[in-house]
This record gives structure tokens, sequence and C-alpha cells, in this order.
């Protein structure tokens, strides 16, 4: 996906939740089940609307645990309470193995992409951004999430762009001397941006010729008249406009008619509900 970088590694660490869940192996299983019995069972959404995610890494998890599976829904797609996402069959013992880390992701990515969706139908056009507050160890799974809800993945590291936090100001309170180290330390290829916490602060980091701007915590009064004297300045093809800071379902629309170019929101991925699946064995 061209939002993500190519990331390596996927199955090993699939492999890796895998084993954190199974220890030395499923007892419960092993004592009651034929290791030769065999098994089919299909992965049912429950949620009542849910863009489903997550079934490539599903597959992914049974192949590792000798099942068969077969995706019956696109990923980034929307489905119904009730619909069959996905067919599994191989040993019972094997397919109750990989059940619940299945599930996990399932739930989790189909949670984001849901509510990233969501938010992107209320943006009407302006593109939703995620941010880096992931849970540590599931950065792709979250961010993918993000993309197949329809929004995009901005920053996956630290070595992707520069971000000029207030953080950073506070050790280096010169704006245009910031920028310039910046340019003469990672050249022009990588974009710059900067965190504005007023109308000064953002008129003076256009000045300084920043790539995109975030206006941090503005309200969308705020954020519409910065904006605003930004375009009668004639600077808004210079830079990029990010409103970022509790920006949600319910307030996105009086921050949307500002009209900056991106909207970024950190609960669609620290936040969201999981959406509801189940693993059934099919008798």
């Amino acid at each position: 996906m061209d939002d993500l970088k190519i990331f390596l590694g996927v199955r090993e660490i699939l492999s890796d939740f895998l084993q954190e869940d199974i220890g030395s192996g499923d007892v419960t299983s092993n004592s009651i089940i034929p290791a030769d019995l065999k098994a089919r069972a299909e992965i049912v959404s429950k949620s009542r609307i849910t863009v489903v995610c997550g079934l490539e890494e599903a597959s992914i998890l049974f192949d590792i645990c000798g099942c068969d599976s077969e995706i019956l829904a696109r990923d980034g797609s929307k489905v119904m309470r009730g619909t069959a996402v996905m067919n599994v069959s191989g040993p019972a013992r094997a397919i109750l193995k990989a059940e619940r880390t299945v599930l996990n992701i399932i739930m989790r990515m189909s949670g984001i992409a849901t509510e990233t969706s969501r938010l992107v139908d209320l943006a009407k056009g302006i593109t939703v951004l995620a941010t880096r507050k992931t849970a540590p160890g599931l950065r792709y799974f979250d961010k993918k999430a993000v993309v197949l809800g329809g929004g995009a993945a901005h920053r996956m590291r630290l070595d992707d762009m520069v971000l000029i936090k207030d953080n950073h100001l506070a050790l280096s309170s010169d704006v245009k001397k910031t920028i310039r180290l910046i340019r003469e330390n990672v050249g022009s290829s990588i974009k710059v941006e900067c965190e504005a916490r007023t109308k000064e602060e953002a008129l003076a980091l256009v000045a300084a010729e920043a790539d995109i701007v975030m206006l941090d915590n503005f309200t969308p009064k705020q954020a519409e008249q910065t904006i605003r004297q930004i375009r009668r300045m004639g600077l808004q093809k210079r830079v990029k406009i990010e409103l970022s800071g509790g920006i949600n379902y319910r307030n996105i629309g009086r921050y949307r008619r500002a009209k900056p170019d991106f909207i970024s929101a950190g609960y669609i991925t620290h936040s969201s509900k999981a959406a509801d699946f189940s693993l059934e064995i099919m008798k």
C-alpha cells in the first residue's frame, strides 16, 4: 500500500503473537481433543456494520498453525452483522490454537478501520491522518487499518519526515534557525512539518518556509481565522495545513469548515472500539 513503507517480517511478528498466547501448548484442547480430529470453522461479523480488516493477517496465522483458510470478504470492505468473512479447515487443535490471536487481530484492525471510515466520511474530502499513538509492536497493523479505512498513515517512524514539536522548540526556540539546520542536515527530499500553538507562530512558520504547519489544539474558529489569513497573504500554495488536537467524530465538521489539507486524529488508533467477530466451529 502506497501510504505504508514496505514492511518485512510480518509473518515473524504474527508468529511471535501466537507464541505469546500458546506458551508451551494448549493444555485444554490437547487434553480433550484427539490429535487427528479435523474440523471446519467460520469467522463471522457480530457488529451491525463493520469495515473488516486483518483477514490477510488472519490467513497467515492459520497457515502458521497448519490450517487452510478462505477469505470471503475483501479487507477494507463493509460487512453486515452475520456475514461470514473467512472459512477455515484443518486439525481441530490447530484451529483452536490460532483462534484468539486471529480474532484479536481482526477485531482491533477492523475497529480502527471502521472508526477511520466514519471520520473520513465526515471529513468530506479532507485527508484524515493517523498519528504515532499506536500500541507498541502493533504500529504496522494499526496504520494499515487506518489506510484500509480510507485514511493516510502519516509517519510510520521518526525517520520518515521531520516534525518539529513544542518540546523541540523548547530546546531550540529560534524557528528560522531550526528549520535552516533541518534543511542542512536532511536535505530537501524530506518534508519539514512544524507545530504551531498560535496564529502568530503559524504565520512565522509559513514565512520560515516549513512544508507543513500543524495547528495544534486550535479551536475551529481559531483554525479558520489562521487559514484565512494565510490565504489572504497568498501563501496557501506554499504550505500545507494540518489540524490536530482533540479532533473526533463529534467536532470534525466544525474543523472541516476551516478547509485544512489534513486532519490528524490520535484516537483512531489508541481508542477505537474493537469490532466484534467470533469463530464458530461448523458441525
